[in-house]
């Protein structure tokens, strides 16, 4: 009888061992700390960089101990990046950095994401709600702004000006605000203002429209650097020597060389992909329940010219 009770004992307490044993693993689990990742697709031009830099970071953060891991999701559409979403928060991440493809349609997810109490960065396109914690952009007022008075002061106040903007959402509004702002009391002319897609190609089709409809355009302000590229061709296929100059936005190499080289796009102004680092070392510190320093974190649209090019110029840039 002592025989039994003595391997009864020992089973109950090897049960035990077991019992804690596996406690104590899942408790090690969900310790640790994961950082979600919601964004566009792209593989080339500045979104292209963002990705890159986005999770390079991550992995950065990973390395230094920051954080135990990251899940990195990209989407074509906005439908596959809410669904994306879903599976973040499903995942049980402590935090998510999100660019939403669209503002509008992205919206909702933002708000899932709140409701789940997960602490959310957004980095340059904003939500129309207030869902996200901390909201890191570029300055797309000042680019406006800033666009606005370069073409006013380069023009002496008159001049027929074409609009090449960005698909809907925030980043365009603001940049096409800005502008208006910046020319609004001058006799500076929009004859025409149509989208791009902040893409090279469909600028390029879109400005060989307005070429054939508009005589006379003396400047171009093109919300991003890429469109600029796409609306510098059709203006040479077309050989139009009206147009005196073109300005673009971001900051990229190809559009440096050219101003560089003295070609028809004179100006751009900093909005710079690296905005995607501040993005995700923000979502690290809220990934580990620490409380942001800012809502808002705006990083400067300053404008480049011939003037201080060089000091921008990095001949080795992935953008």
């Amino acid at each position: 009888m002592k025989k039994w009770m003595t391997i009864t004992i020992i089973i109950l307490l090897t049960i035990g061992m077991i019992g804690c044993s596996s406690d104590s693993s899942g408790g090690s689990s969900d310790d640790e700390v994961v950082l979600g990742l919601a964004l566009p697709s792209a593989t080339h031009g500045w979104m292209g960089a963002l990705i890159q830099n986005a999770e390079e970071k991550a992995q950065e953060l990973v390395d230094a101990g920051k954080i135990d891991s990251y899940e990195f999701t990209t989407a074509e559409n906005p439908a596959e990046q809410a669904n994306n979403v879903d599976d973040l928060i499903a995942q049980g991440v402590d935090a998510i950095v999100m660019l939403p493809i669209e503002s509008e349609a992205l919206s909702p997810a933002g708000q899932k994401i709140a409701d789940e109490d997960i602490p959310l960065v957004i980095v340059d396109r904003e939500l129309t709600n207030d869902a996200a914690d901390v909201v890191v952009k570029g300055d797309n007022t000042g680019i406006g702004v800033n666009a606005g008075e370069y073409i006013v002061e380069q023009l002496g106040g008159s001049g027929k000006v074409v609009e090449i903007a960005g698909p809907s959402n925030s980043v365009t509004q603001q940049r096409s605000d800005g502008f208006r702002q910046a020319i609004e009391g001058t006799d500076i002319d929009i004859v025409a203002s149509q989208s791009g897609e902040f893409s090279t190609e469909a600028s390029l089709q879109v400005m060989e429209n307005i070429l054939t409809a508009q005589s006379e355009i003396d400047a171009v302000y093109t919300q991003d650097d890429g469109m600029a590229l796409g609306v510098l061709q059709a203006i040479e296929e077309a050989n139009r020597t009206d147009i005196q100059f073109i300005t673009g936005a971001a900051g990229s190499k190809e559009v440096y060389e050219n101003i560089q080289d003295d070609g028809l796009i004179k100006a751009t102004f900093l909005y710079s992909p690296l905005m995607a680092r501040d993005g995700v070392e923000i979502g690290g510190d809220l990934a580990n329940g620490e409380e942001p320093e800012s809502s808002e974190v705006i990083l400067e649209a300053t404008p480049v010219t011939k003037e201080n090019v060089e000091e921008h110029y990095d001949p080795d840039s992935v953008f």
